[in-house]
């Protein structure tokens, strides 16, 4: 199989433990075949993996994510950029585009497209291999894979097809609706709207280049940018007529909110918390040092991180966005390509930091006008470079760099250090990056 793996969006919708750096995808909330905790994005990867050990997979993101991605998937995997984020039409054709001139796909290649968050069992991926078929035998110009609706939800498009047959032609479809119109979609024997669909390689980009005007993968990335917002349901599937669906019944759960999170994650509490006496249905998600108590919580969830504090109803929670948006708090964890950090006090004239590095991973080399920084190291072994001079550096030692002199700091093992910004601008926008030959 080749797959695009749609990996985008913003970290409101799993509040507090998302944020505008780690989207839902990168939070490890279930348990692998070994007991090691994993997120959305490596299960789903894993899976592919196990279901088709010679498929090819491209993951299409932007570049807010591709640390996180390439810190969880590992450094091999391939990654198709997006410049900036202009929906799921321009950063499919961009991914197609980069199939075609850069992996030298054959045009008449049958690719699948699916997003990258579903809960889904090992059928789902049998059935990518047959929606794959479906789009090498050229039948029709697109096939999508529609899911059976367990019940009238109005989170999805519908799709409704000419019959009930397990693969037949598309008659229409329809928006989200609310929940009464949605029983009477269903009544006709509608499907749910997976944005999970496939098309010969070829058909794509002829489609594409029939309405952006760019000469070939390069050329579109530098004019990404500029291109309309636009989704690949508007722009494409809603606009073509020689169009069939594929039925599937198995398991497959969007999760897109805390009450859909909490009906497939293996544990009730995550973290350090209880449920004490007259909990239920109440699930704990803790990424702080603190314990959670709850007593007598019934349909609840709690969620903690440094980002804030959840405590709701897990139906009211999948609501939760526009009070979201009225908090305004800075980023206070993320993964980077070295590694992450996670702040852990932030003042008006100081920020405080614990930040860990990998082995053989290091910061860019820079320097910052306004502020001062003390680091100490509590963890691990590496070396710092101080206006080109190294030292290595081990637990105990407290490293001082003034403004406007260039450091970076490497690891040589796991590496673990508390960072002390010192300022009264401290800004992450204040950083000059230099070129160094480490």
């Amino acid at each position: 199989m080749n797959l695009i793996l749609l990996s985008g969006g913003s970290g409101r919708r799993l509040w507090p433990l998302s944020n505008d750096v780690r989207s839902k995808q990168f939070i490890k909330l279930f348990k692998d075949d070994a007991g090691n905790m994993e997120s959305m994005i490596q299960r789903v990867y894993r899976q592919i993996k196990s279901a088709d050990r010679g498929g090819s997979i491209t993951v299409t993101t932007s570049k807010e994510q591709m640390a996180s991605i390439r810190n969880q998937l590992g450094e091999d995997v391939r990654i198709c950029m997006e410049p900036g984020r202009r929906d799921t039409f321009p950063a499919i054709v961009l991914a197609a585009s980069y199939l075609c001139d850069v992996e030298k796909l054959t045009l008449d290649e049958p690719v699948i497209v699916c997003p990258v968050d579903p809960f889904v069992r090992e059928e789902y991926f049998e059935a990518l291999k047959k929606l794959a078929a479906l789009a090498a035998e050229g039948e029709t110009e697109l096939t999508l894979m529609g899911i059976e609706p367990t019940y009238a939800s109005e989170k999805y498009g519908y799709i409704i097809p000419v019959s009930g047959a397990d693969v037949c032609r598309v008659k229409t479809f329809k928006e989200k609706p609310d929940a009464k119109t949605a029983e009477k979609y269903i009544e006709q024997g509608a499907l749910w709207n997976s944005g999970v669909f496939a098309f010969r390689l070829g058909w794509l980009l002829e489609k594409a280049h029939g309405m952006i005007d760019f000469l070939g993968y390069y050329d579109l990335y530098d004019k990404y940018d500029g291109l309309d917002k636009i989704s690949f349901d508007y722009a494409v599937v809603e606009k073509t007529e020689n169009i069939q669906v594929m039925r599937f019944s198995g398991e497959w759960k969007d999760i897109g909110t805390w009450n859909t999170l909490a009906e497939v994650v293996g544990e009730p509490c995550i973290g350090n918390g209880i449920l004490g006496s007259g909990c239920e249905n109440t699930d704990i998600i803790n990424e702080l040092d603190v314990p959670i108590l709850c007593m007598g919580l019934k349909d609840t969830v709690v969620a903690a991180s440094p980002q804030g504090i959840l405590v709701s109803d897990k139906e009211s929670s999948s609501f939760m966005k526009p009070y979201v948006e009225q908090i305004d708090r800075q980023v206070m964890f993320a993964e980077k390509s070295w590694g992450s950090f996670r702040i852990l006090d932030a003042r008006e004239d100081s920020v405080t930091i614990k930040v860990i590095l990998k082995p053989g991973r290091h910061m860019n080399y820079h320097s910052h006008d306004r502020r001062d920084e003390v680091w100490t190291v509590i963890s691990g072994e590496g070396k710092t470079i101080i206006d080109g001079i190294e030292q290595d550096i081990s637990v105990g030692d407290v490293i001082t760099v003034q403004a406007g002199v260039r450091h970076t700091v490497m690891a040589k093992t796991d590496l673990e250090l508390v960072e002390v910004q010192l300022g009264r601008e401290i800004s992450i926008h204040d950083k000059k990056i230099y070129d160094f030959e480490f």
